[in-house]
This record gives structure tokens, C-alpha cells and sequence, in this order.
């Protein structure tokens, strides 16, 4: 059974009752990378980072995922 998964309007993601992560526009991290949001997404399209589909089709990207990135970046 796959467990339930809830972005709440403050853009936290939440899979269980103590798991809770921020979910970040390609904006957000377009800015932490200094690139464009298209950018951004087209490196979820080439699977460099993953992301999230909201219902509406936008993608989210967890936090915990862009840091990962940020830190093989800087080595």
C-alpha cells in the first residue's frame, strides 16, 4: 500500500505524522543555483534533480534534494 502524500498551503510535504519537508518552486531554486527556472526544469527533465507534480501539473522540488545538489555542486 503507498503511503499518502499532502503539500499544504505553506508548501510543506508531508508523507506521515512526523515527516514534514518544504517543497520549493523552480523560482526558489532557479535563485539558490542562479539559473533560470526553465533551467531548473529541464534538469528535472534529464533527471538531475527530482521533483514533484502538484494536481495541477506544476513541479515542486524537496529541499532536501536541492541541497544534495548544492552540496555535489561545490566539491
Amino acid at each position: 500500500m503507498s503511503s499518502l502524500k499532502v503539500v499544504a498551503p505553506d508548501g510543506t510535504f508531508t508523507t506521515g505524522p512526523q515527516t514534514t519537508e518544504r517543497l520549493l518552486m523552480p523560482g526558489e531554486v532557479a535563485r539558490v543555483f542562479g539559473v533560470d527556472p526553465k533551467t531548473v526544469n529541464r534538469w528535472a527533465l534529464t533527471g538531475r534533480i527530482p521533483s514533484l507534480r502538484t494536481p495541477s501539473g506544476q513541479r515542486r522540488y524537496r529541499e532536501s534534494d536541492v541541497n544534495a545538489l548544492l552540496s555535489t555542486d561545490s566539491r
